[in-house]
């Protein structure tokens, strides 16, 4: 999830919209605006359907936003690293630059979660009782009810709920799920690996993403199924969370084995040192020719009395043309040392392949005092990663 919509920083943490979040807030607000709120107040218009549909959207939106919110303080807090929160089409992310230093970290910042998401539904439903006063509720008609309340009021007499599903949704004990992450800081507090924790809380997000699959399949074929019913939508749908789940799961048990893996070993290890090297003024004619085209090498660092300037590579070929400007230099075309992401020989592997993934580039100049010691390049340790016969 690297592209999206940047919303901005609330207290340091970089808030990001993929662009996917748009199809889940037009499902919504269409969902809402066309069958649920009709049927709910019958007498309103199409257009204040709309509005309140599209404010409700939002609002959730903002529930989520305070969801991972709540993660990242309480991360922090407790030593873990959140630059960013990302809002897509399954809710949102926090993402973490490191793992939790111990299960009390980890059990309080996946805990804290489901609580916000509690807190908001039940402020949300007493809200909505204020303000819709003393209405008389009977059981056997709830559409009588329904009816009488205000828009504001049936914002929050849906928002509350829903939150509070979310919250329960969240408590599975399924990883990456927040109940998963508390059945791993449990785990991890009793065992005392984290390696083995994150094994069995992803063994039952797999389970669990499987059983999504398994139901969404069954309500393909018609089967009505408890809480969910029967249907294309709704089976499709948890299918395709039931596929995000599992792979999920799967994926940070990956991730959690070669960041081990890579715990202490230093990036000067992994490196590529034999590199060409050019001079600032070197024509790119001579570097497409002489080197681009007669080598393996596709990334070229620019350097001028031992001082690295820069990197030139494929995709900066393409600023000016070559064939029309003779006496184009690298000096034009590179991009420049200041907008680049450096690494020390001394910094972990585990955290440079983290930036590699970050910055979605494939390769890290390695520098000290200027002078540039060699390229980490993410083939290299992903070559490193396969010789590992512990990672089969």
């Amino acid at each position: 999830m690297t592209g999206g919509v940047r919303l901005g920083r609330i207290a340091g943490i970089e808030v990001v919209a993929d662009w996917s979040l748009l199809i889940i807030f037009t499902l919504i607000s269409s969902l809402l605006a066309v069958g649920v709120f009709p049927t709910w107040h019958p007498d309103w218009p199409a257009r204040l359907c709309w509005a309140v549909a599209i404010a409700a959207a939002t609002l959730f939106f903002l529930s989520v936003l305070l969801h991972e919110l709540s993660h990242a303080v309480v991360g922090r807090m407790n030593g873990i690293q959140v630059p960013r929160i990302t809002l897509f089409i399954f809710g949102g992310m926090a993402h973490m630059e490191n793992e939790p230093p111990d299960w009390k970290a980890e059990f309080f910042m996946a805990a804290v979660g489901p609580v916000t998401s509690c807190v908001i539904g039940l402020a949300c439903l007493w809200l909505a009782a204020a303000l819709a006063g003393p209405l008389e509720f009977d059981p056997a008609d709830p559409a009588a009810f329904l009816a009488t309340l205000s828009p504001v009021a049936t914002l929050l007499f849906w928002l509350g709920p829903v939150n509070i599903l979310l919250a329960v949704f969240n408590l599975v004990p399924g990883f990456p799920l927040d109940g998963g992450r508390v059945l791993r800081a449990l785990l991890w507090g009793v065992t005392g690996s984290l390696r083995l924790a994150t094994r069995w809380a992803s063994a039952a997000g797999q389970a669990f993403g499987w059983l999504l699959i398994g139901t969404g399949v069954a309500m393909l074929l018609g089967f009505s199924v408890p809480l969910f019913g029967s249907g294309l939508v709704g089976g499709l749908w948890l299918m395709l969370i039931g596929w995000f789940l599992q792979n999920a799961a799967t994926g940070s048990y990956r991730q959690l084995l070669v960041s081990k893996a890579l715990e202490n070993i230093p990036v000067s290890q992994l490196m590529q040192t034999q590199l060409t090297r050019v001079p600032p003024d070197f024509p790119v004619q001579r570097l497409l020719h002489e080197h681009l085209m007669a080598s393996g090498q596709r990334v070229f660092p620019v350097e001028a009395d031992g001082n690295f300037l820069g990197m030139v590579c494929l995709s900066d070929l393409g600023k000016m043309s070559t064939e029309t400007d003779p006496a184009l230099t690298v000096a034009r075309i590179m991009t420049p040392r200041e907008q680049l992401s450096c690494v020390g020989p001394g910094a972990h592997a585990a955290d440079a392949l983290a930036t590699l993934a970050r910055r979605n580039v494939n390769q890290l100049p390695v520098v000290e005092r200027d002078r540039l010691l060699g390229l980490l390049r993410r083939e290299e340790v992903l070559k490193w990663l396969a010789l590992r016969g512990d990672l089969a």
